[in-house]
């Protein structure tokens, strides 16, 4: 791997007043930016005016300006000046007056700063979600019900504080409902407890503006909607998932990731904050924002455009739960907090293997300062197996090429849930999007005896809600051009008649998809989504070069359509949305997802019913879980692993991988060798040279 660093773009004018050399238009803001930025935004208001910052991140340029500048770019010429923009998310806080400023740090002004309307509400925070734990706990009125719990002395209470939800019912002020779990009384102190294992059935309600509990919800734990007074509890024995309290295995070796050359990739950091990344043919810009995390702009392969943009988008875990207060479960991790905002510091050798590459982040704080993130992204090579091989029966001789990957990785901790999210490339032109769910499943309390269709017993007195996962994958095609359409290819059998005597014949069909709207994969026809340029021909075959799209196919939303939860989660009802592009429309679930009502994510925007055929569109693509909670989900739960491919189609004239060198014994050094090779026999035709043919046997 090698790294370089570029302090200035080519042909970029400096704007404004600024007297450094310009960031890239697509870099993250950096430390001093984020500075400049809030005390722009604080200016407007008296000095003793207190604000809390949601988020100050950048505000990508327009695509109409940065499409041209990209490629000017990359083809050496002289780039046209982009102001540099930030996007601010306020409360003057202790208040509900959320805001939305945006603010030109090349002229440096502030260029609107308006406030939002009722039913709009902020993410929480990392500052604000301990805030909540300490009011909770606190509270005289939640200690006297945990009293009656007549824990023993010394047991440590904790609080996991949710975002609300949306029910309709007295739920307009932004809210935290609290979920109360202890840790083990009889090792108090074991700080990494495994207090799932312990759920108590007081809730409190925390209020945001007051900063007050203001309602203590007493939880059902039988199988009814009825709930019961805190009474003397049972204590049950733990269920630890840290090691220090396993029986480990003693018969694993170790296995070691070396490449004692270094990585094969290289990447260039572009001023304080920007980087660009080359493996294989493969360019593209990784950023990083509080609220997608990842984001990979201008993809491209041998300098062909891919994508211009692509982020996981959004992402919504409604529970199956239909009593009250877990009705109102459903979590948008990205709009409710935010995959930066989560992001692990990942560690060496445990994250990661292999020659690592981390990158760094910078977010803001509350009080709208730079928050230093380390080793928020991990790159990295790994073995992905055979990547193609052909063995010549006749003569024994195989060809054959491992395949290698990049990945670039982050991981976000949410309260109990662990996400490892992946952008996977390969030599062969192929991109995947990868999801780990890990960490542990969201835990109730129940009663001894008690089953409920809604939810598996994973513990004594421990209940794990089914739940589903569905993830919201934002993809900005560019496929040799910003001029796309979407289609569909299906598989039908022929009819039976005179040509397809037997019955065996099939066809393969596209049908152009030309107005936005949202669409589903049928297996029953092999449907398949694909992505084409159709100015762009393919020189052997002459059809249209294209992308298609590899989605799992995964249950919608079970929520009803009526429900809040469908309302609100407006992705999760189709395997793929279309829509034609427009600047500002990157969140599927809406820019604000906290106690959210709909009507202003990605099925809204389709409904316009756009003409989207050979135009600049977007595709929203939805991958998914269901979860019915298993007793191996605990006390942690083994990866569940979920994909969706990016493959070519008609892009190249030939396997692009042909030219990735052959595996060897030599370039491996694989430890054990095997004994002598065989192959099968064989019979050939030989022709004479009076043209006899003549058949010999090969053994």
């Amino acid at each position: 791997m090698s790294t370089e660093q570029v302090s200035s773009i080519p042909g970029v004018d400096l704007v404004g007043v600024a007297k450094h050399v310009s960031p890239h238009p697509l870099s993250p803001l950096a430390s001093a930016e984020i500075s400049n930025v809030s005390k722009l935004v604080q200016s407007l208001y008296p000095r003793n005016a207190n604000l809390q910052y949601k988020s100050i991140t950048l505000q990508e340029p327009e695509k109409a300006h940065l499409v041209p500048f990209l490629n000017a770019e990359r083809n050496g010429l002289k780039t046209s000046t982009i102001e540099r923009r930030a996007f601010v998310a306020y409360y003057i806080r202790n208040t509900d007056k959320l805001h939305e400023a945006i603010i030109n740090l090349s002229r440096q002004k502030v260029e609107s700063n308006v406030r939002l309307g009722p039913n709009t509400h902020g993410p929480g925070d990392a500052e604000e979600i301990l805030l909540a734990e300490k009011i909770a706990l606190q509270d005289e009125g939640v200690q006297a019900e945990i009293a009656k719990l007549q824990l023993p002395e010394g047991t440590s209470v904790l609080s996991d504080p949710w975002i609300y939800g949306s029910d309709g019912i007295n739920d307009e002020q932004r809210m935290y409902q609290c979920f109360l779990y202890m840790r083990d009384p009889n090792n108090p102190l074991n700080l990494d407890s495994n207090h799932y294992a312990f759920p108590l059935t007081i809730s409190p309600v925390v209020d945001t503006v007051k900063w007050k509990v203001i309602r203590i919800d007493l939880l059902p734990s039988g199988s009814d909607h009825s709930i019961k007074e805190p009474r003397p509890l049972k204590i049950q024995p733990p269920n630890e998932y840290d090691p220090a309290y396993q029986q480990l295995r003693t018969d694993l070796k170790p296995l070691n990731v070396v490449q004692p050359e270094g990585a094969s990739f290289k990447i260039t950091q572009v001023g304080d904050t920007g980087r660009v990344v080359e493996w294989q043919k493969w360019f593209f810009r990784v950023g990083f924002n509080q609220r997608e995390g990842v984001v990979l702009h201008d993809v491209r392969y041998d300098n062909r455009s891919i994508f211009y943009r692509m982020s996981l988008s959004d992402m919504v875990i409604p529970y199956a739960d239909p009593r009250h207060p877990f009705h109102k479960k459903a979590a948008f991790d990205l709009g409710d907090a935010g995959a930066g905002l989560m992001a692990n510091n990942l560690k060496l050798g445990c994250d990661c293997l292999g020659s690592i590459h981390y990158l760094d982040a910078v977010l803001n704080t509350d009080k709208g300062e730079p928050w230093h993130m380390e080793n928020v992204v991990c790159i990295h090579e790994q073995d992905a197996g055979i990547g193609w091989k052909h063995t010549n029966y006749r003569t024994g001789k195989a060809a054959i090429v491992r395949s290698r990957e990049l990945v670039v990785q982050s991981i976000i901790t949410v309260a109990n849930y662990e996400y490892i999210m992946a952008f996977i490339f390969n030599q062969a032109g192929e991109i995947k999007y990868e999801v780990r769910a890990t960490g542990i499943v969201s835990t109730q309390p129940v009663d001894a005896g008690v089953e409920v269709p809604w939810g598996t017993i994973v513990h004594p007195g421990v209940l794990a809600a089914h739940h589903q996962h569905i993830f919201s994958l934002r993809v900005d095609p560019a496929i040799d051009g910003n001029s796309n359409r979407l289609i569909y290819e299906e598989a039908h059998p022929m009819p039976r008649s005179d040509f397809n005597l037997h019955g065996v014949g099939y066809t393969v069909e596209e049908t152009l998809i030309d107005r936005s709207g949202g669409f589903d994969i049928n297996t029953d026809h092999n449907r398949t989504f694909k992505i084409q340029n159709s100015s762009v021909r393919n020189p052997v075959n002459g059809k249209p070069v294209a992308y298609k799209i590899h989605a799992p196919p995964f249950q919608k939303m079970l929520a009803d359509p009526d429900s809040f939860h469908f309302k609100r989660a407006e992705f999760a009802n189709h395997n793929i949305y279309a829509t034609k592009y427009r600047d500002g429309e990157l969140y599927a679930g809406g820019k604000y997802t906290n106690q959210s009502r709909g009507g202003d994510g990605v099925r809204s925007w389709a409904n316009r019913k756009d003409d989207i055929k050979d135009t600049d569109l977007v595709l929203f693509v939805q991958f998914g879980l269901q979860h019915a909670t298993r007793i191996e989900d605990f006390p942690v739960m083994p990866c569940e692993i979920i994909h969706v491919a990016f493959k070519p189609v008609n892009f190249f004239d030939k396997n692009p991988a042909l030219d990735v060198p052959p595996s060897s014994q030599e370039f491996n050094r694989s430890t054990l060798l095997e004994a002598e090779g065989h192959h099968q026999p064989s019979v050939e035709t030989k022709v004479g040279e009076k043209g006899e043919v003549c058949c010999s046997s090969k053994l």
